[in-house]
């Protein structure tokens, strides 16, 4: 039993009925799940990859990456292909596809909608990874779609196994030292996702002896392991409950084996759409930026891409938002819509 089909099966999200006996289904699933744990060292998949990263990368933060300008570490906007575009371009008929590294488990974000014909991929990433392929390659059904999950989003993209990551994917310091990213396309910070019935009232002291769950590779994760070094994070919250996928984080939820989740507060409020049973708790308490992720050394594509928001943002983006994402997070889009791009980013 895999959580995609968990996660197609939640598609009514008003039936209660319907919710148990998807946990019931998964049940199998998630107490055979062992628990990801953050690896020691190495990139490991993000920024949450644990606090062994190497030296260099760590000097390449501290010299070059305030980490409130992350999001201003791009290249300028440009419509000119060049070598790796043209490398896309040149693959052979059949394979003439934009590869884009997806979620296929966040609701309203990237998901198989189950009523559609194939259960087709849907949602706000989505439409924008047509976006990209149809600029790029004149047809916004030339993409390719590939499922990763969030701790292996950076060594899909280092390993050439995708030509870009458009997946909830938060701009950081530490994962510009492993790729390189757009010009945001979405504003958003983290928060706490607990049962209506819980205790937690937010970030804050409640979270004490409490099991938290967080996605493996995730800003969520690193967020809580250093806050809880640094005394704002009770020291007995445990945050060892890592899994590969956010929303392995709501099933564990569900099943009373975590108390709480934290996660991006967009992806938040996707999953309380999905259960009525859990709700966002306080409020946000950063601020992050999605980007799409390439490869560092794919300037042509970087460029291309930013040159694709510039209009995307004009004219897409709004529609985008009220289809996918204003039942959850609100007929106002203003909270979640990128600030004007800044490219400090030369080469």
């Amino acid at each position: 039993m895999n959580v995609r089909r968990v996660r197609v099966s939640l598609r009514g999200w008003g039936g209660v009925g319907a919710m148990a006996v998807a946990c019931a289904v998964a049940l199998v699933f998630v107490l055979l799940l062992p628990s990801v744990r953050p690896p020691g060292g190495g990139n490991g998949g993000g920024a949450g990859a644990g606090t062994g990263r190497v030296a260099t990368a760590e000097q390449a933060r501290a010299d070059h990456c305030k980490e409130s300008e992350a999001q201003k570490q791009t290249l300028s906007p440009s419509g000119a292909d060049g070598s790796t575009i043209d490398a896309i371009k040149a693959r052979p008929d059949g394979k003439r596809k934009l590869i884009v590294g997806i979620d296929q488990n966040s609701y309203r974000w990237g998901y198989r909608n189950p009523n559609a014909k194939g259960a087709e991929l849907e949602g706000f990433d989505i439409d924008l990874a047509h976006r990209i392929a149809r600029e790029i390659l004149g047809d916004p059904d030339a993409v390719q779609f590939k499922a990763i999950p969030t701790s292996r989003r950076i060594p899909a993209i280092k390993d050439g196994r995708v030509d870009m990551v458009v997946r909830a994917m938060t701009i950081t310091c530490d994962r510009l030292a492993d790729v390189a990213f757009s010009a945001p396309y979405f504003k958003t910070g983290q928060q706490v996702l607990a049962p209506k019935s819980s205790s937690i009232t937010g970030y804050n002291g409640s979270l004490a002896h409490k099991r938290i769950c967080t996605a493996a590779g995730s800003t969520a994760y690193t967020k809580l392991e250093e806050d809880r070094k640094e005394g704002r994070l009770a020291a007995s919250a445990d945050i060892s409950r890592t899994v590969p996928n956010q929303l392995d984080c709501l099933v564990r939820l569900q099943l009373g084996q975590a108390d709480a989740v934290v996660t991006d507060a967009a992806l938040a409020a996707s999953q309380a759409a999905q259960d009525p049973t859990v709700e966002l708790k306080g409020a946000a308490f950063t601020t992050e930026y999605y980007g799409v992720a390439m490869k560092k050394d794919a300037g042509d594509l970087v460029r291309r891409v930013n040159h694709i928001l510039v209009d995307y943002r004009a004219d897409g983006w709004q529609a985008s938002y009220d289809k996918w994402l204003s039942a959850t997070l609100g007929k106002s889009s203003t909270p979640s819509e990128p600030p004007p791009p800044q490219y400090l980013r030369k080469s």
